[in-house]
């Protein structure tokens, strides 16, 4: 094994996307857009290992490593130098790795379910058509956006990112005078660093929202696995009524409808992200779990 962690560069990718490929279970934490857009934030390394396993770990404000990409049924775990050494922290483990591990290590392991970390899967369906009494209130926005505004959806290309970077750098002020938080930080640095690269991280995709040729919403996502697409950024200008459901259903309807799931991530604990989350009706959680070698 490699015992050097090195830092994230874009010539990672293509090595990246092989091991993820191998995954048996994809969880959003573990796109290389995700990754690339968080380094700077948590620190963020990777090493390669023996087994055809890209391992990662995040440095800020502690060491704890992230679940290694790859084949998880082939590796030897046994011979894991992470796995043998008492006190290593992993998180964000999806869950069939969780399970593996405790079948291999057993009482070797304390792992713990993080609800704070589940990824919230909805049917791609369900959030075009927004049908039945569940979905009232939020059909109701989108047509009172649909019916008051003279609005123009496009795919982002990379020739409109710097009108995304201005109304993304908008919406971060007006945030930031109203609900400062370090994380909102993070997450303005994390959507730059992402949209910057938007024409050299494969698969990257997503749409804008105009009204008067100005841009009031836009969506970041890319391809997970076969049939699921993951939703990594999302803004909107709620001067707008009902924009946030009509960038939803819009980017789903034109740029996703050939997919089965969306993957809106997690929710990291936060009660008004968790609340709204919960809004849109998810039809299944990805569970990921807390894991500490005793």
């Amino acid at each position: 094994m490699s015992s050097e962690f090195k830092p994230i560069t874009l010539e990672c990718q293509d090595k990246f996307d092989q091991a993820l490929a191998a995954c048996p279970q994809l969880t959003s934490d573990y796109t290389f857009a995700n990754i690339w857009g968080w380094t700077n934030h948590y620190g963020l390394e990777l090493r390669c290992s023996d087994s055809n396993l890209i391992h990662i770990r995040c440095t800020k404000p502690e060491v704890v490593h992230w679940a290694p990409i790859g084949d998880w049924y082939s590796a030897d775990w046994t011979k894991c130098e992470l796995m043998n050494t008492p006190g290593t922290k992993f998180t964000r483990v999806p869950e069939k790795l969780a399970n593996h591990l405790q079948e291999i290590f057993g009482e070797k392991l304390h792992v713990e379910e993080c609800r704070d970390h589940f990824d919230y899967v909805y049917s791609v369906q369900d959030l075009i058509e927004l049908r039945g009494n569940k979905f009232h209130k939020k059909k109701n926005l989108y047509r009172q956006f649909m019916k008051k505004y003279d609005y123009e959806y496009r795919e982002i290309t990379p020739d409109c990112v710097e009108e995304v970077l201005e109304m993304q750098l908008d919406w971060y002020r007006w945030q930031e005078e109203n609900n400062y938080s370090e994380a909102l930080d993070a997450e303005n640095e994390a959507i730059a660093k992402v949209l910057k690269e938007i024409d050299t991280i494969k698969n990257l995709t997503g749409g804008t929202l105009r009204i008067d040729n100005r841009i009031i919403a836009y969506t970041i996502a890319e391809p997970l696995g076969d049939d699921t697409i993951v939703i990594h950024f999302e803004k909107g200008n709620t001067y707008f009524k009902g924009v946030y459901q009509a960038i939803n259903q819009m980017f789903l309807e034109n740029s996703a409808s050939d997919r089965k799931f969306v993957n809106r991530e997690q929710d990291l604990g936060e009660p008004g992200l968790r609340k709204a989350k919960l809004s849109y009706n998810p039809v299944d959680f990805m569970k990921k779990y807390e894991i500490t070698v005793l």
